[in-house]
């Protein structure tokens, strides 16, 4: 059995909370990051380690900033995480967003 440290158990468990909040299943999530079910499981646990590029897969893919995964604690705001998916999109992608957000902003405001 592995050793367990302590930063990649807090890693890992930030990881899962992310992809947990994201509705993705360990199978669905290591398709997505090009791992295996049991690799994202250990790396879930803290039994292994977390690679830079595996960091920014994960990052990419769950659409949130590596200090969220690294440091935890940045939970507070949820708007920078809306900012770093908004920050992926193509600038046509990016219209359609914003015409959606500012259609439910008006839709909001007429239900007050």
């Amino acid at each position: 059995m592995q050793e367990r440290k302590e930063i990649n158990i807090e890693i890992g468990q930030r990881i899962k909370d992310a992809r947990e909040r994201a509705g993705l299943t360990q199978e669905r999530f290591s398709e997505l990051i090009g791992l295996g079910p049991k690799s994202v499981s250990a790396l879930e646990r803290g039994t292994v380690g977390i690679s830079l590029t595996t960091l920014k897969k994960i990052c990419c893919i769950l659409s949130i900033p590596s200090d969220r995964i690294l440091f935890g604690g940045l939970e507070k705001n949820e708007v920078s995480d809306l900012t770093v998916c908004l920050e992926q999109l193509s600038p046509e992608e990016y219209k359609i967003v914003k015409e959606i957000v500012l259609k439910l902003l008006e839709a909001f405001a007429l239900k007050k």
